[in-house]
Parts: C-alpha cells; structure tokens; sequence
C-alpha cells in the first residue's frame, strides 16, 4: 500500500530522491573548489554541479551559516554568556550576533588594507 505524501511536502519530493555523494579529494582540490565557489558566490555544492556541468538547483536559498554543537559546546557558550546551557536559542541569538560583530570588524579591516595601485 503506498501512502500519498501531503500536498505541503509533494514540491520537496525530488529532494527525497537525491543523494549526497562525498568525494575524498586533496587538500589543493578542495581549495579549488572553495576558491571557485567563493569568487562565483556560490556553495561548495553548487561549485562541484558547475565543475561536472550539472544544472544549479536554483532554489530561494536563505543565506546562512552551519556548524555543529556538542552539549559541551552549549556549556562553553553558555559560560560565556552567561547563559543557562539548555537555552539553545537565547546561545543561538548571542552566536549570531557574535558573527555579525566578526563580519563587521572583518569588511572594515579588508577595508583598511586596501591600497591605491599607480
């Protein structure tokens, strides 16, 4: 008996269906690609697609940012902040607010050094 998805999940369905394939790559070819996915303003994903002259998936995509956290990760932002440890989303608002501050001071330094060429 197969059962018919709702209709909210039905245009993610192609999604269901796809694989990630992870490549074990030197270190000069994962480079490449982050430096080509950079310059092109794209993901590392997207990069790979463009390299092996697939389709780009161009989906509304939110611009964001990832990466995992232990417990202990939670503890030690926690600290920091001075925060309980099992308040993810007062740690994820504090984070998010580090990485701006750390963009910010990033473009004003890369600013800085720019020079004039003659």
């Amino acid at each position: 008996m197969k059962t018919e998805l709702p209709s909210r999940w039905r245009s993610s369905q192609p999604a269901l269906r796809a694989v990630q394939v992870a490549f074990d790559v030197t270190e000069a070819v994962l480079q490449a690609v982050r430096a080509a996915a950079y310059e092109a303003n794209l993901s590392n994903s997207d990069q790979v697609r463009v390299v092996l002259g697939l389709p780009l998936l161009r989906q509304a995509k939110r611009p964001r940012l990832t990466v995992s956290l232990s417990e202990d990760d939670y503890k030690l932002l926690a600290a920091r902040y001075g925060l309980d440890p099992g308040d993810h989303l007062a740690i994820k608002e504090r984070v998010g607010a580090a990485l701006v501050a750390f963009a910010e001071k990033h473009r004003k330094t890369r600013s800085g050094k720019r020079t004039v060429k003659s």
